[in-house]
């Protein structure tokens, strides 16, 4: 097999101990950076000379650095990859110039599926709070909405079946394997208006609820954002928040910044609740794969 003459990771990329000694016998030299670079001249500089190029979700790697760094030949995004408008490499740029881009899916999805029921079960029974309905109460019956029906919109939308809530979902199509499951396809309006607790499952930077949405959306609603980025418009969110609602979201990234972290009604975590033990032997295992499948191509 191949091997690579120098593997860079620009940033902390969430690999374990033994995936990092891995590391050592793909390329000649192997430098993990543990923090964040800072503008585009500190990723181009820790980049240098390096052939291979890992990096997470936090730091973008556009067109501009990619020109800058002649010997790259393969970007490992040790994070989701779902489409190239959503990614944080330029991956457009990298196939036109022949560097190869890949990605992991499917590795963090348990520990937020974890995290929503968590939170939901806790505002719902009033542990530590005046229960959201005025009294204690279960999920069983609730009317929950997931807005993308994708892995981990998918397994939410199973955990709260498990748990007896009534199941409608807004997709870009109808699933038959979701029919088969009883659950309800609706048009995003009308799925926002029925529904009692609404679970936003988008790709990063996918922008779907306006003020006409929050006005079907209503009061007395709870929303959950479970993506890497904020599923509205900001401005729509911050009147539709000043009603008898709340918003839970596990990352300030997930929330759209810091202006709302003090909100009264905005309960947000802080931390990536798809970071787990378990989801970093996941994401290591897909990452060392990927490299492994490059350099025997």
């Amino acid at each position: 097999m191949k091997k690579f003459r120098k593997i860079v990771a620009i940033e902390p990329v969430g690999l374990e101990p033994w995936a990092v000694e891995r590391l050592h016998g793909m390329a000649d030299s192997v430098v993990m950076h543990d923090d964040i670079p800072h503008g585009a001249d500190e990723v181009v500089g820790r980049i240098g000379d390096a052939d291979g190029v890992l990096l997470s979700w936090t730091t973008n790697l556009t067109g501009d650095m990619l020109a800058r760094c002649k010997e790259v030949r393969y970007v490992g995004m040790c994070c989701s990859l779902y489409s190239p408008e959503s990614a944080n490499v330029d991956i457009r740029f990298a196939e036109a110039h022949g560097i190869t881009v890949t990605g992991i899916r499917d590795y963090g999805d348990e520990g937020v599926v974890e995290y929503v029921v968590s939170a939901l079960v806790r505002r719902l029974h009033g542990f530590g709070m005046e229960p959201w309905l005025g009294e204690p109460s279960e999920i069983t019956g609730l009317k929950v909405g997931v807005v993308g029906l994708g892995k981990s919109g998918g397994m939410i939308a199973d955990a709260m079946r498990f748990f007896g809530a009534d199941v409608a979902y807004f997709a870009r199509s109808e699933k038959p394997a979701a029919a088969a499951k009883g659950y309800k396809f609706m048009p995003l309006g009308d799925l926002l208006e029925w529904s009692d607790a609404v679970f936003c499952c988008l790709n990063k930077n996918t922008v779907l609820l306006g003020d006409a949405d929050f006005a079907r959306l209503g009061n007395h609603k709870l929303l959950f954002n479970t993506g890497l980025s904020p599923a509205w418009e900001e401005e729509a969110f911050a009147r539709w928040i000043e009603g008898d609602n709340a918003c839970y979201c596990d990352t300030v990234g997930a929330l759209g910044g810091t202006r709302f972290l003090d909100h009264p009604h905005v309960r947000c975590a802080g931390v990536s609740t798809g970071r787990t033990r378990q989801a970093s032997v996941r994401l290591s295992e897909k990452v060392l794969a990927n490299l492994e499948a490059f350099l025997r191509s």
